[in-house]
């Protein structure tokens, strides 16, 4: 099919380059999404981790600090209604034991489904991207998005799922290859992993709208690969988590410093549905996929007292330490040096193929 020019949909929205920051939930906030868009890129908010008025405080601090384009995340999951965690609380009952502590801690930041109140967020903040992992919101959520003016980005793990996004009205669509660290955004049947670079050519034939390729993309190289293979534009989530402007913590980063790509895997024992992260003592003891963990994303809560223990002694024994296959390409810098090193590959990349 023949697809928009790839430099207009960027250009459209007031970017100098195709570059996404990913919202990384959790790990970035606004300072991280001001310096990716002073790069000339798309700055990113993850809604999931924010309550709606802490996520207009970070928007705004965005808008006051930043003249270029916006995306706010967020997560379209539906949470069970009553979660069964005594299993994967008695798996982590000698952890524990081991660390010296209760099992009842302080409750992590949900991971919040977009409703109601988001959408009155995204009325308020107006953004030039919303984007949505896990599918799409119900119609008239969508609705509500799709009347602010702002482009809807869906993120498909595979051509079924691309097909189905675009069908259902997005703007753009992000290809996420299995490297891509973080949550893997599957939602139409279980995890079915693709590589990045042959998902993003399949999805990009199979779909009239821009495609941006995610997962795997660190460095110029990749940058230029992915635009070779037909994607309008880059989304990068683990080289960012390297740069000054991020929250990753000190323990996250030491970790980043010294992986290996085989390092890397997907698991479930920390939210409750498959991420990419490094292996840790947690993952290598009852992962990378347990069957007892809590369903997403309830698995986070009771492990949540492990991590704290650990990370307060320097150690990232029980932390989601996300970080895609990519991760020793990525280097420390600033966010927008990264936004705009990615960027300059990108378009160069666009000229050759015009």
């Amino acid at each position: 099919m023949a697809r928009p020019a790839a430099p207009d949909f960027f250009a459209s929205l007031g970017a100098r380059w195709p570059v996404i920051q990913a919202p990384m939930a959790g790990f970035g906030d606004s300072a991280l999404a001001i310096a990716a868009i002073r790069g000339g890129g798309v700055g990113s908010l993850a809604g999931a981790m924010f309550t709606p008025d802490r996520l207009l405080i970070e928007a705004a601090t965005v808008r006051a600090a930043a003249a270029g384009p916006l995306n706010l995340n967020f997560f379209c999951h539906t949470p069970p209604d009553d979660p069964d965690d005594t299993a994967w609380r008695a798996a982590l009952t000698p952890f524990y034991a081991a660390e010296g502590i209760a099992a009842d801690g302080p409750a992590p930041p949900a991971r919040r489904p977009f409703d109601a109140e988001a959408a009155r967020v995204v009325e308020e903040v107006r953004p030039e991207i919303v984007s949505f992992h896990f599918g799409l919101p119900a119609r008239d959520l969508f609705a509500r998005v799709r009347a602010t003016g702002a482009r809807v980005i869906g993120n498909a793990t595979t051509v079924t799922e691309a097909r189905w996004l675009a069908d259902a009205g997005c703007d753009a669509i992000i290809a996420q290859g299995f490297e891509a660290g973080g949550h893997a955004g599957y939602f139409l049947g279980d995890h079915r992993p693709v590589g990045t670079f042959a998902l993003v050519p399949q999805v990009a034939d199979a779909v009239n709208v821009p495609v941006i390729a995610a997962g795997g993309i660190a460095d110029a190289r990749g940058a230029a690969a992915a635009i070779a293979l037909g994607a309008a534009g880059v989304q990068a989530g683990t080289a960012f988590l390297m740069t000054g402007d991020s929250n990753a913590s000190a323990v996250h980063r030491a970790a980043l410093a010294t992986a290996q790509s085989h390092d890397s895997v997907f698991t479930n024992v920390f939210s409750g549905r498959f991420a990419r992260g490094l292996r840790n003592r947690l993952v290598e003891a009852l992962g990378p996929a347990s069957a007892a963990a809590a369903p997403f994303p309830f698995a986070a809560g009771a492990v949540a007292p492990l991590r704290a223990k650990a990370e307060a002694d320097g150690r990232g024994d029980y932390s989601s330490l996300w970080a895609g296959q990519g991760a020793p390409l990525a280097h420390a810098r600033h966010a927008a040096d990264l936004t705009e090193m990615l960027g300059a590959a990108a378009l160069a990349a666009q000229r050759n193929h015009t």
